[in-house]
């Protein structure tokens, strides 16, 4: 059942995406004017079916066109260094940089041959809908504009469960394995934060073993890195060692703005982050251990207990004020989120890990790269960054990840027949 106070909840500013939102209140509209729901209590009602969803799919379809042309509008008002003045920007205030155009009118058109989104009578476009077609937008314009010379993943939810590995069974390997055939390079941009190539391998293997055993050209298997951290620690697939990892050190791929970043800035931020997980934990009695790293400091619940999604939530936005409003938070990058049953602050975030990445490959622009993962909300959410260096995908599983990378093959394939 939901209550009001769970309505209220998800409507707050920090679990709502302000684009999708909007894009969802537009196409409210001809639903509320053209659905039929009381013909489904009437005889013979096959033939209006099908004209109300041919006037539904029109409908959404010129909505989208128009969302497309506004977007466009708006990167040109980019380019002219004048994006504050677009109407875009004052429909939506919070909408973010755009790296390529939005094919919204041919995504809505594919997803509703897969949704049948026009053909509901109940159920209003949702947020769901809206997120899928513009992933699916997004992949057009990138695989039209070829090639696609990067793409990053999240870890958790994103290639594998939460909490779990990427086993040689998963659906994801050989659709991997295909984009690096063609020569897509991979990243995988990670909060996992470890300092031994071991590690990363235990999460990995079943990929990393795929590569190591594909038939691929060798300079191909050394097409996949792994930036953990979010952008502190850096490994490449080599093939050959023990863990199929090569650590890269610092100074061979961090950006020229990250040098700037202090040890002694580090120490400090992490320590105002730390005293602020205690105070949360001693305010709403957590049952939490709080576990100090080299470059991140978080709480994770003790053993056989979990945390509340308001207090995971609750905890992040704590922490990521109290360091927004100290001196060391505004000198140095961070990222306070929820892990799902932690909240952890790494240093850094996904912006500089998926720049790093770019720039480890020879400097690939962010029109030619994509970003997948499952946390995109304003606060609590490790990917939401990313927006700021690259095109993105957001997904909600493991499943749409695979369905995803699916409908690149499919769109990449019409491409090269034309």
């Amino acid at each position: 059942m939901t209550t009001r106070y769970r309505v209220e909840y998800a409507l707050k500013t920090h679990r709502r995406d302000q684009l999708i939102e909007w894009i969802k209140g537009l196409l409210a509209v001809p639903f509320v004017l053209h659905s039929q729901p009381t013909a489904v209590f009437e005889p013979h009602h096959e033939g209006s079916t099908e004209k109300m969803a041919a006037i539904a799919h029109r409908r959404y379809a010129e909505i989208m066109r128009d969302v497309e042309a506004l977007i466009n509008d708006h990167i040109a008002h980019q380019r002219a260094g004048t994006e504050q003045n677009s109407k875009l920007k004052l429909l939506v205030p919070a909408v973010s940089k755009f790296f390529t155009p939005l094919l919204l009118h041919d995504a809505f058109v594919y997803q509703d041959t897969r949704r049948f989104i026009s053909h509901r009578r109940f159920v209003a476009p949702s947020f769901n809908d809206v997120r899928l077609i513009l992933n699916t937008a997004q992949v057009m314009s990138l695989v039209r504009a070829g090639p696609l010379d990067l793409i990053t993943f999240d870890g958790d939810v994103t290639l594998y469960d939460d909490g779990q590995s990427l086993t040689p069974d998963n659906p994801v390997i050989p659709r991997i394995l295909e984009l690096m055939r063609k020569g897509t390079r991979i990243g995988i941009v990670t909060a996992a934060g470890y300092t031994e190539a071991r590690r990363y391998y235990e999460r990995l293997h079943g990929l990393l073993d795929a590569i190591k055993q594909s038939d691929m050209p060798q300079d191909y298997k050394q097409n996949l890195i792994v930036l953990g951290g979010e952008s502190s620690y850096l490994f490449k697939a080599s093939g050959t060692e023990e863990h199929l990892l090569d650590y890269v050190p610092r100074p061979d791929w961090i950006l020229k703005e990250m040098e700037s970043w202090t040890d002694e800035d580090v120490a400090e931020l992490l320590d105002v982050a730390e005293a602020a997980l205690k105070e949360c934990v001693k305010n709403m009695r957590l049952p939490a251990d709080v576990i100090r790293k080299e470059r991140a400091v978080g709480i994770v619940p003790t053993a056989g207990r979990r945390f509340a999604r308001e207090q995971l939530e609750e905890t992040v936005l704590v922490t990521q004020k109290i360091l927004e409003m100290s001196p060391v938070g505004r000198r140095l990058p961070f990222c306070a989120f929820n892990g799902g049953n932690d909240v952890f602050v790494d240093i850094g975030d996904k912006s500089w890990g998926v720049l790093a990445c770019q720039r480890f490959y020879g400097g690939i622009e962010g029109s030619k790269t994509l970003h997948v993962g499952d946390q995109f909300l304003s606060a609590g959410a490790n990917d939401f960054k990313a927006r700021l260096a690259c095109t993105t995908a957001w997904i909600a599983s493991p499943a749409e990840t695979c369905n995803l990378l699916d409908e690149i093959s499919e769109l990449d394939a019409a491409v090269q027949r034309k």
